[in-house]
Order: structure tokens, then sequence, then C-alpha cells
């Protein structure tokens, strides 16, 4: 399994509450709509001040899932609104080794 880690800082004009109920809300619509997403989590910061905003984790089958999944048109207009509010976005492509 393939997990998208990605690390999203709030656009300037945005306040935190404001930015948290984007990506909880709103954002999320998104996601349900992507072809091949197993599981879909979302983790907001608790304080203005944090690095990053909120921490999102996408779960795919492989490689060939994720990229069929933003090569879509849900995948494009996913990336179009998290890039209308955020400045910044870092993503991680990962396998996940639970330990616990």
């Amino acid at each position: 399994m393939l997990k998208v880690v990605s690390l999203l800082k709030r656009a300037e004009n945005m306040s935190h509450e404001e930015f948290a109920k984007w990506v909880v809300e709103d954002h999320v619509e998104f996601a349900r709509r992507l072809p091949g997403l197993r599981k879909y989590t979302v983790s907001v910061s608790n304080g203005e001040d944090a690095p990053f905003d909120s921490v999102n984790e996408l779960y795919f089958d492989d490689e060939d899932a994720r990229a069929a999944a933003f090569g879509s048109e849900h995948g494009k207009a996913a990336a179009a609104d998290a890039a209308a509010h955020t400045t910044q976005r870092v993503h991680l492509l990962t396998t996940e080794h639970a330990q616990l």
C-alpha cells in the first residue's frame, strides 16, 4: 500500500480556523471523488504558528493507482483547490510499516 503524506500551509489570507474548516469540510469532498483512493485522513495542527496547518494522508494500492487518481479530472480539481488555499504543499510518497 502506498501512502501519500501531504503537509499543507494555509494561504496568507486565511485564519487558522478558516483553513481548518476548508480542509476538513470542503477539500475532503475532492478526496472522496479520487478514483482508487482507499483511505483518507486529515489532521489539523493545534496552533496558529505551526510550520504546517494540516497533515493529510492518502492511501492507494500502488504508484499506478496514485498517478491515475491525480491525473484524473477529479485529481486535477483537487490539486487546483489545494493550490488556491495554501502557500506551501509538501508531498511524501511512503510505504507504511506499522509497528504497534
